[in-house]
C-alpha cells in the first residue's frame, strides 16, 4: 500500500495522501473501492491527475482529482485494531431522545453523518436506527439509511478484518439481538 504523503502543487503547506494502483480506499457514502488507475486528463485546458476508483459494492467508477483527496474525504480503510472500537460504538447505549425528533430531521442528521466518511459516524447511525427499529417502524428514508449504513459497515469491517461479509454481518446482527438482555 502506498502511504507516502507528498506536497500538493497548489500550496506549500498542503499535504495530500497518495494512493497507488491496487490500493483499497474508502470514498464517503459509497464505501470501499480499489484504485484501478491514475490517469492524466485535460480539464478546462489544464492537465490534472485523477484516481480512477471502482467501488467494490456496485462496480461504480469514480474519478477523483489527486489534489482533491482530502476535501472529498478519500481515506484508507480502517486498520484491524480499530474494529473493536467500531463495535464499541455500536454497543454503546444511546439515549433515544432522538426518538422525539421528526423522521425528516433524523434523516438529515444521519445523512450528514454518513457523508463524513467516518466509519465511527456510520456506526452511530446504524446503532441509532437499529435501536429505533426496535421501538417503531422506520420511515422509507430511514430504512434506506439503515441499509446504507449496514452495507458500508459490513464492507469496510470485512476488509479490515480480512473476513467474509456474512461473518461480519452475523457479528453485527448479534450485537442487536442480544440487546434485549441488557
Amino acid at each position: 500500500m502506498t502511504n507516502s504523503v507528498e506536497e500538493n502543487k497548489d500550496g506549500p503547506k498542503a499535504k495530500t495522501k497518495r494512493f497507488g494502483i491496487g490500493d483499497l480506499a474508502v470514498y464517503p457514502a459509497h464505501g470501499v473501492g480499489r484504485i484501478e488507475a491514475i490517469e492524466t486528463r485535460v480539464v478546462n485546458g489544464e492537465k490534472h491527475d485523477f484516481y480512477i476508483m471502482k467501488i467494490l459494492e456496485n462496480n461504480m467508477v469514480i474519478m477523483i482529482p489527486t489534489w482533491n483527496v482530502e476535501s472529498v474525504g478519500l481515506r484508507d480503510v480502517i486498520g484491524e485494531k480499530e474494529v473493536p472500537k467500531i463495535m464499541g460504538v455500536m454497543t454503546s447505549k444511546r439515549d433515544l431522545a432522538i426518538d422525539n425528533q421528526t423522521w425528516n430531521r433524523r434523516y438529515r442528521e444521519y445523512m450528514d453523518k454518513i457523508k463524513t466518511g467516518s466509519l465511527y459516524e456510520v456506526a452511530e447511525v446504524f446503532r441509532d436506527l437499529s435501536l429505533l427499529k426496535l421501538n417503531k417502524d422506520l420511515s422509507f428514508g430511514e430504512r434506506k439509511l439503515y441499509d446504507t449504513a449496514h452495507n458500508l459497515l459490513i464492507k469496510e469491517l470485512s476488509t479490515a478484518k480480512n473476513s467474509d461479509e456474512k461473518t461480519v454481518a452475523s457479528e453485527i446482527e448479534a450485537l442487536f439481538s442480544n440487546d434485549d438482555k441488557a
